[in-house]
């Protein structure tokens, strides 16, 4: 990504409505699905500027790689665990290490050799580990957004299915989520491209009265 996206990212990832949900999201279905062992082994593959990486040292013993040296350096200062300089598929550090569970958040769709990607971390899950990952949906939604972060594609369910069933994984649940605030963001970007108007990135912070009312909305579907 460009060095202004991952700045703002920085600035962002602890307030922003969309951030601040998800992690409440994935907290709880991490929790549900996959505590269970006195210590969990969690691998971040692509950590960005390590907005993840207290939520997840909180869940067990956490190592992270990423491959912009930028944004590494903004994640070490975040969390007391070892990030390393790493990428996808054939630069995954931590040789030695299996791990119980692997997050990709919104990563695979930066990485143009997604199949090969899911396949070496595959391989890296230890006995009955697993992955959780999240990917932007439904191609039609492409926008600034996408492009500004350097998006390969944006997935639908049935396509990322066959993608990790063809990287050898057994997938226990896919689903769609922010389908509460769905139908605004599917308007507001339908009719900039019905109206043709200028379509802008849309990460920015919103007010913060709305930003908590769009929080709130987004993090109840973690139940």
């Amino acid at each position: 990504m460009e060095r202004a996206v991952f700045d703002r990212l920085d600035q962002l990832e602890d307030r922003h409505w969309w951030f601040a949900a998800r992690r409440a999201i994935l907290k709880h279905v991490i929790k549900r699905h996959i505590l269970g062992k006195d210590t969990l082994k969690i691998l971040e593959a692509g950590c960005g500027t390590g907005g993840n990486l207290r939520m997840l040292s909180d869940l067990g013993e956490l190592a992270a790689f990423e491959p912009d040296e930028d944004a590494r350096q903004l994640a070490l200062a975040k969390a007391d665990c070892d990030v390393a300089h790493g990428s996808l598929p054939d630069d995954i550090p931590f040789d030695d290490d299996k791990f119980d569970l692997i997050v990709a958040f919104d990563v695979i769709e930066h990485v143009e050799p997604d199949l090969e990607s899911l396949t070496a971390l595959r391989k890296r899950l230890a006995p009955g580990g697993k992955l959780i990952m999240t990917v932007p949906a439904l191609p039609w939604l492409w926008s600034a957004h996408d492009e500004r972060h350097h998006h390969f594609r944006r997935y639908t369910r049935d396509g990322l299915q066959d993608t990790l069933q063809r990287a050898g994984y057994r997938p226990l649940g896919l689903t769609y989520f922010n389908m509460f605030l769905f139908p605004l963001v599917a308007g507001v970007r339908g009719i900039k491209k019905l109206l043709n108007l200028p379509d802008y990135a849309d990460d920015q912070m919103p007010p913060a009265p709305v930003n908590a009312i769009l929080r709130y909305i987004f993090a109840a579907e973690k139940f």
